[in-house]
Formats: structure tokens, C-alpha cells, sequence
């Protein structure tokens, strides 16, 4: 329901000042504030101003519509006799400012909602409108009262207006003044708050890389210092033996027993090196495993005979069950030895009586064999069966105190079961005592538990740049795939160096993020093989690693470099830097249809660019030179047809392949016309404009781009 309040007749200059002071009150009167009001008021002269100016003529129509408490303030300016001419071509642009109309301009940004028409009989309509808010949302008799009140009002003098205007841009002017000041203070807090940042981050690096290089220089010291930590004890362990066997003579009790205690201690600190030494030769990267054949079932034997003197004066048995249908392994059987002995000496040591247990099962899904330590000791608490794969971590207990360890056995063995490719847990068994699971792949380097899952097969879509990423971490591949769904690039992982050759004998992607430390070859060496082949050196590769080596990187010919973790805003921005969207334009008069190609679009290789007419589409092909155009035919001004043969004839743009989009239903002579400077012809499907879109994207498919 729309209700008229009032009108207003534009003939003289004075009647704009009246209709500012018209439009404040009755803006006043509807519950607006007084910045509104003042907003209001200046958009109703601005416009008034500029009909009167282009028209010599108009009147103002103010009126409230719609029903509380969702109603619109709008004002109504038009023209008398003529319109504003030219104003035709401006219409429904409402980015592009209206040329010699810097009035109407204005008031476009002041209001909330802003039309300018040209009515059939040539007059210039333009519609204001603003939501009044609910608080002071009217009644139908709140509105009549308004208007009567109106009515009555006498109009103020010009020069009491320009009084009130300029109050009115003084409080403007002051409350700029004010918020600039108050964006100043927010800034230099906010340039305080950096400053401390940045200083807190420069720190925190610095001791990171502190901590860094000496846990690198502990591990290489100590992964050093075999022969000179382990000669002297040895020494100590192997001189108390030959006085303990009295190779010199007889020894006394006492002396006997110091020399007991001489080599348990010795015993004792021997072990605690071997684990420490051997944990960080691990970290340092010096341990290498050397893969063998070997047969469970002799492995079980040799661990029979070593375990068997812990059993001396206990009452526990050692089991191993036969294992029956287990392959022939191929692993390090040394480490695997190492492994397993740990864990049964751990079961012994704290198994008081009943029984130790060792099994195996095999795993046919995953190709691995899975080896259980089963006990009928003390168990493990729940809470602590973290605790015991930490280093140096030891449960508090009776049984513990007895049997001092160095805390370092189990952490060493996750360890190694991890350089294996397999996994060590623990849990309590609900009868008593406790079970150790070491999971192992039956060929090692082929099968890994990270791997065990089916391998990755990825559909390429055609309307998006493949981006093959060289990663063997899935947590680190599932990373890149977020970061780069719904945009114009598509993940093709490989999970090796072979996979990544073997996927680019068939996909030529736009970009390669590429490892270093990749399980069956080196990241560099790969890097070198793709810039020295003629097919895959202009492929851009983009490093992204552990390995801090950026210098090494750039001369073997990579685009760019980053160490993990990778920001997903670093990867977007190159990408987008090296591998440019494809560009198309849509030269089409009909806005919606320019919109909902756009909505298509979305996510692929394509940018937009619009033009809504034929001469616009000319200067917009020349400049951007886009990889495709969109056409319409039916269009103002230049039409189609003659859109088509201007490209065509330029040599600027002859060459940009051009896909026809129309409604028109085309005869075959206008077919033939077209076709010999069209790619491809679409029809639009009636309201079905979706369906029409999809047949472009099906046509951008077979267009080949630069």
C-alpha cells in the first residue's frame, strides 16, 4: 500500500530550497535521526537541482510504502514537457557515474535505494528510496496526521535554510574530526601492539632456532661418540669379569661382592649409552636400514636362546608360538630383533609368575604381520601408557624400584618400528598383565601403514588448472586439497617420485608443488629431471619442504620456495602469480545473464569480463585481449552480426575464438553467416538459462587457450 504525503512543484530555484526543508521535515516527522535526515534532505535538492537545471521543470512526490513495520520512504522526482537527454544509455549502470548529472550522482550514494528512468513519453523519473526504521514504523492515521501537519507548516525562509545547512555540515565536520581522531589513537595502538608482536616473534625465532641447532648439535655429538662413550665401560664390564672368574687368584667375599655390584652398575650405565647412542643416531639420520629376507620362524629360535638366562630363578614361562602361515619378511631383521627383545625382557622383567607370550598374525589387507608380547605381569595403568614411550619416562611402583630401567627402551623401539614402517602400542588385558602390538609391513619400502589405504585417483576437471603436488604425507596432501577447493586450481597428488613421472606421461598441469624428502627418490634430482626435459621444463615448480634450502632451489630452477608448515595464502598467491586465469568476455545487454555465467564460472580457470554492448565489446577485446568471447546477438545499438564481423576484420582481434549465445531463432542463412566467424552457436532454452549455460561450459571445454 503506498500512501502520498506530499508534493512539491519545480519551477524556480528557490522551489529546491523548499523542497530540502520539505524533505527534512518530513523525514523528522517519520522517525528518522538526524544524520538520516540531513542525507535525506541533501539527495532531494541535489536531484531537484539537477532536473531543474537539464528540464527547466518537475515536481516532487514524497510517500511512505507497505505496511508497519517493514516500510519505504520514497521520493518521487520527475520531469515536465522533456526529459534529461542522452540519459538512455546511462540507465541501469550503476557503477559508471551519469555524465553532467553530479547531483543525481550524489544522491545515488546517499540513499539506500536509487532508479533513474526515461518514461515512453520522453520524461526523466527519479526514484529515492529509504527503509524507515522499525521503531518508527506509521500507522495509516499516523501517516494522514503527517500529512495535515505538513500542510500546515509554513515554509521557512532561503536564508534560515542555508542557517540550518550550515549547521548541519559544521556537526558533519565535527564528528569527522572526531572519528579521525579517533582512528588515529586506534592506529598508533595498533602500530604498538605490531611493534610488540614482531619483537615477541623475532624472539621466540631466535630461541626456536637456538633450540633447533642444539638438539642438532646433541644428537651428531652423541651419534659421534660411540667408540669413546662405549670403549671405557666395556673395559670396566670386561675387567670385572676377568676378576670375578679369579683369572689373578682367589677373592674374598667382600670383594666378590663389590665387584657384583661393580658390574651390575657397569651392566646398567652400558645399557642406558647403547639406547641414548642409538636414539640419536635415529635423529640424526645416521641409522640406515638394511633390508633382508628372513623367516619368523628363525627369528623366533635366536630370540628362544638369547631371552632364556632372564628366566634363571623366576617362575615364568616363555612362549613362542609356532608361526604357521607367516611369509618369508623382508626388513631389517636386526632392528626387528632389537624390537621384539625389548619388548619380551620388559614383559620378563615385570611378570613375577605365570607366563610371557609372543605370536604372530598376519594381516592379508594390508600386507602386514603383527606381532603380540602378551604377560601375566603388574599391566599398565591406562593414564600411563603414554608415559611409557616417553623418553626417560618410568612408572612409579613396587615391582618398578626393583627393577631399575633406563626409561629409553621402549621410546628407542617406537622408534625404529617407525623407521620400518611400523607401529608399536600397548594396552591392558582385562585378566591381568598387559599386551605389546608391533604391527610390521611384510616388504618393507613397498607397504606402509600410511599407504595401506587404496591409492588416490583424481578425475581431472577440464575447467580447472591442474596443480600435480609431489607429497608422501596425507595429512599434508589433505592440507593442499582444502586450500585449494572451490578455486580455480585442482590437486593431482603423487605420493613418490615414480607416481609423479608416471602421471606426467599423461597430465600436463599448469604448476608442480613439489617435496624433497620423498620415500623412493630425492626431491632435488627430480627437480633437476623436470627442468632439463624439453616437455616439463616450463612447467613452474614451486619447493615446499622441511629442507630449509631456498638458494639451492632457485639454481636448480624452481619458481619459488617455502618450508612447512605451508600458508595456504602463500600457495594461492603463487599459484595465482605463475598460472593467470583464462579471460572471457561477455558481450550481452541482458545483466542477469551476464550474472548467472559468472555463477558458473566460479571456481575454474575463466575471469569475467562484461561489456553490455556491441562498441563496448569492441574496446573491451581490443584492450584485454580476452582467450574467449561470449556473444549475444540481439542488442542496442551495434548488433551481434555486425559485433562478429568488426572482431573479425580486426587484426587485433580476428584471432579470439567466439562462441554465438543467443534467443533468436536463426534461419540457415544466418546460421551459414555466422558460422564462418563463430566457433560454436548456443541457444538460450527460454527461462532455462542454466541449461544454456552448461552448453557454454561444455563449448570452453573444446576452445584450445594460449
Amino acid at each position: 500500500m503506498k500512501t502520498s504525503l506530499l508534493g512539491v512543484k519545480l519551477s524556480q530555484d528557490n522551489h529546491i530550497v523548499l523542497a530540502r526543508q520539505q524533505a527534512r521535515e518530513v523525514a523528522g516527522l517519520l522517525g528518522f535521526d538526524s544524520h538520516d535526515q540531513t542525507r535525506i534532505a541533501t539527495a532531494v535538492s541535489e536531484v531537484a537541482r539537477d532536473i531543474l537545471n537539464h528540464t527547466g521543470s518537475g515536481e516532487i512526490e514524497f510517500s511512505v510504502e507497505g505496511q508497519e513495520p517493514e516500510q519505504l520512504f520514497i521520493v518521487l522526482v520527475k520531469s515536465k514537457g522533456i526529459g534529461i537527454s542522452d540519459i538512455k544509455s546511462s540507465v541501469g549502470k550503476k557503477e559508471r557515474p551519469l555524465a553532467g548529472l553530479d547531483g543525481i550522482d550524489a544522491a545515488r550514494r546517499l540513499m539506500e535505494q536509487f532508479q533513474i528512468e526515461q518514461e515512453p513519453d520522453g520524461r526523466t523519473t527519479v526514484t529515492l528510496r529509504k527503509r524507515i526504521p522499525h521503531s518508527s514504523s506509521k500507522t495509516q492515521l499516523d501517516l494522514a496526521k503527517i500529512s495535515s501537519e505538513i500542510a500546515r507548516r509554513t515554509p521557512k525562509d532561503p536564508v534560515e535554510e542555508i542557517r540550518q545547512q550550515n549547521l548541519e555540515l559544521v556537526s558533519v565536520l565535527e564528528a569527522l574530526r572526531h572519528r579521525e581522531y579517533e582512528l588515529t589513537t586506534l592506529n598508533q595502538e595498533l602500530e604498538d601492539t605490531n611493534r610488540g608482536v614482531v619483537a615477541l616473534y623475532a624472539e621466540l625465532e631466535e630461541r626456536a632456532e637456538y633450540l633447533k641447532k642444539a638438539h642438532e648439535i646433541k644428537s651428531r655429538s652423541l651419534s659421534e661418540m660411540s667408540h669413546e662413550l662405549r670403549t671405557p665401560i666395556n673395559s670396566i664390564i670386561a675387567i670385572t669379569r676377568i676378576l670375578l672368574d679369579r683369572t689373578d687368584g682367589d677373592l674374598t667375599e667382600e670383594q666378590e661382592k663389590q665387584l657384583g655390584f661393580i658390574k651390575s652398575a657397569s651392566q646398567n650405565l652400558s645399557e642406558l649409552i647403547n639406547n641414548l647412542l642409538d636414539l640419536s643416531k635415529i635423529e640424526a639420520g645416521k641409522t640406515k636400514v638394511q633390508a633382508t629376507h628372513f623367516e619368523v620362524r628363525n627369528l623366533f629360535g635366536a630370540l628362544r636362546s638369547m631371552l632364556k638366562p632372564l628366566l634363571y630363578g623366576q617362575p615364568v614361562d616363555l612362549v613362542f608360538e609356532d608361526p604357521d602361515g607367516i611369509p618369508t619378511i623382508f626388513s631389517d631383521e636386526g632392528k626387528v630383533s632389537q624390537i621384539l627383545r625389548n619388548l619380551v625382557s620388559n614383559a620378563i622383567k615385570f611378570t613375577e609368575h605365570g607366563e610371557v607370550r609372543v605370536s604372530t598374525f598376519l594381516m592379508d589387507e594390508t600386507q602386514t604381520v603383527t606381532f603380540g608380547v602378551f604377560d601375566s605381569g603388574i599391566g599398565i595403568a591406562p593414564e600411563h601408557k603414554d608415559l611409557i614411550f616417553e623418553e626417560f619416562g618410568q612408572v612409579e611402583g613396587p615391582l618398578q624400584s626393583r627393577f631399575k630401567g633406563t626409561g629409553l627402551g621402549l621410546p628407542l623401539a617406537r622408534k625404529l618400528a617407525e623407521m620400518l614402517g611400523g607401529t608399536i602400542s600397548c594396552e591392558c588385558r582385562p585378566e591381568g598383565g598387559s599386551v605389546f602390538w608391533f604391527t610390521l609391513p611384510v616388504q618393507y619400502g613397498e607397504v606402509d601403514l600410511a599407504k595401506a589405504e587404496a591409492p588416490i585417483r583424481t578425475e581431472l576437471d577440464t575447467m580447472r588448472r591442474s596443480v600435480l603436488v609431489v607429497e608422501d604425507d596425507p595429512a599434508t596432501l589433505f592440507a593442499y586439497e582444502g586450500y585449494l577447493r572451490r578455486t580455480a586450481f585442482q590437486v593431482i597428488p603423487a605420493r613418490s617420485v615414480a607416481e609423479a613421472r608416471e602421471l606426467l606421461r599423461s597430465v600436463r598441469p599448469a604448476a608442480i608443488v613439489l617435496d624433497i624428502l620423498l620415500p623412493d627418490g630425492d626431491g632435488w634430482g627430480f627437480l633437476s629431471e623436470i627442468k632439463h626435459d624439453k616437455g616439463t621444463m616450463n612447467i613452474p615448480v614451486l619447493i615446499c619442504s622441511v629442507v630449509d634450502e631456498p638458494g639451492k632451489a632457485m639454481v636448480l630452477g624452481a619458481q619459488d620456495y617455502c618450508t612447512k608448515p605451508i600458508p595456504k595464502e602463500w600457495i594461492l598467491e603463487k599459484l595465482t602469480n605463475l598460472v593467470p586465469a583464462a579471460k572471457i568476455l561477455v558481450i550481452d545487454d541482458d545483466p542477469a545473464a551476464q550474472y548467472v555465467l559468472k555463477k558458473v564460472l566460479t571456481g575454474t580457470m575463466y575471469s569475467v569480463i562484461e561489456a553490455s554492448d556491441g562498441e563496448e565489446g569492441l574496446r573491451l577485446a581490443q584492450e584485454e585481449q580476452p582467450d574467449i568471447i561470449c556473444l549475444d546477438l540481439i542488442m542496442p545499438g551495434m548488433n551481434g552480426f555486425e559485433t562478429l564481423r568488426l572482431l573479425k576484420l580486426d587484426p587485433a582481434t580476428s584471432h579470439i575464438p567466439v562462441i554465438i549465445v543467443t534467443s533468436k531463432n536463426l534461419d540457415e542463412e544466418e546460421r551459414r553467416q555466422l558460422g564462418q566467424g563463430a566457433i560454436s552457436i548456443l541457444q538460450k532454452e527460454g527461462v532455462s538459462r542454466m541449461a544454456a549455460m552448461e552448453k557454454i561450459k561444455e563449448a570452453l571445454i573444446r576452445v584450445p587457450l594460449k
